[in-house]
């Protein structure tokens, strides 16, 4: 490799740099957070819920957004928003009114079957993992 050829290289790589320090600045906090999400789900071997189809098998992870208490056909229901940077997920368990540790802002890996109810993603009564506090 040629001196002129490497210092071009090297000048390049900066520019790269520089140019995502520029994004970083420019980009808002929601951005941010959402990339964050998306290099984990990709880091942690999970598909992303935008990549999800209906009736797939999947495991997902993000952050819970919202939790509420909605009845169905009259049975208890507790329903969470997983976002993951990508899209949002809604996290049914049917017959419960609470889960420890279910609460808006936890890490959660989530697995089990995708059914598309209204054009939104829902996964019923998975099978689920809490990320430790502090990690989210």
């Amino acid at each position: 490799m040629s001196g002129a050829t490497r210092a071009e290289n090297e000048q390049r790589g900066a520019g790269g740099r520089f140019k995502r320090f520029l994004e970083r600045l420019s980009s808002s906090e929601e951005d941010l957070h959402s990339q964050e999400l998306r290099q984990e789900a990709d880091s942690k071997g999970c598909t992303r819920i935008a990549a999800c189809g209906d009736r797939q098998i999947v495991r997902v992870t993000g952050t819970l957004r919202t939790v509420t208490l909605r009845p169905r056909a009259g049975v208890p229901t507790l329903e969470a928003e997983l976002f993951d940077g990508s899209a949002a997920l809604d996290v049914v368990w049917l017959g419960r009114r609470a889960i420890a540790g279910i609460e808006p802002g936890r890490g959660l890996i989530a697995w089990g079957r995708i059914s598309m109810n209204h054009g939104r993603p829902v996964m019923f009564n998975p099978k689920y993992e809490l990320r430790p506090l502090g990690q989210e």
